[in-house]
């Protein structure tokens, strides 16, 4: 097996492998790394050092055991790490984003949700209540919390990833529609949904549709 220091593309595509694995486990008890590269539309090569990355090279002629790949995937991601999970605005995308089951997969589990809104202050999301920002401080006093979801209005969001930063979480995941900036050992996932939205509809615009 390689060297588990993998490049950051390798890492966003095993979540894609994994998935796919999980969804023809029943029906192929293991599966070449040729055969996911056409099933997903990928390179051949490509498909095969990502997976050499966390498994190895495989076997001649029978490739990878489907359940057994699963598993060194999920163990090089962390699946069953149990990290605690609290996102910032509980508005639509982030009530959303709270009642999403997938994320336990990943190992991921989102505890609770803050917003300023006295409005939904006692109420939840499912099982996971909604606190005030001001019981944040007290609030991770009790819990050890790795990773922060902002949903949160542009204006809030660094203010809010500073406050997370201080309170001690190393991993932020930001929704809000601008970049936000961490410290030294922590690491931010900006996701600009409107960057997105714009690709989309500028294909669309060059299309016969």
């Amino acid at each position: 097996m390689e060297d588990k220091s993998i490049s950051l593309q390798t890492l966003r595509r095993l979540p894609v492998y994994l998935h796919y694995l999980k969804h023809i486990r029943e029906e192929y008890t293991s599966v070449s790394a040729t055969f996911i590269a056409d099933k997903l539309g990928l390179n051949n090569v490509q498909v095969r050092k990502d997976l050499a990355a966390v498994s190895g090279s495989g076997r001649p002629k029978t490739g990878y055991f489907t359940d057994e790949l699963i598993l060194q995937i999920e163990k090089y991601l962390g699946c069953e790490s149990g990290t605690k999970a609290v996102l910032v605005g509980a508005g639509n995308l982030g009530k959303a984003l709270v009642s999403y089951g997938g994320f336990a997969d990943y190992g991921i589990d989102v505890i609770c949700a803050f917003d300023n809104d006295p409005e939904v202050y006692g109420k939840s999301i499912g099982t996971k209540p909604i606190l005030p920002v001001e019981k944040m401080d007290e609030f991770f006093g009790k819990e050890q919390v790795k990773l922060g979801i902002i949903t949160v209005p542009m204006a809030q969001a660094q203010g809010v990833c500073d406050k997370l930063v201080e309170l001690g979480i190393k991993a932020i995941w930001n929704f809000a529609p601008t970049i936000v900036r961490v410290p030294q050992g922590v690491v931010a996932e900006n996701e600009n949904l409107a960057s997105s939205l714009a690709v989309l509809s500028k294909h669309l615009q060059n299309i016969d549709i």
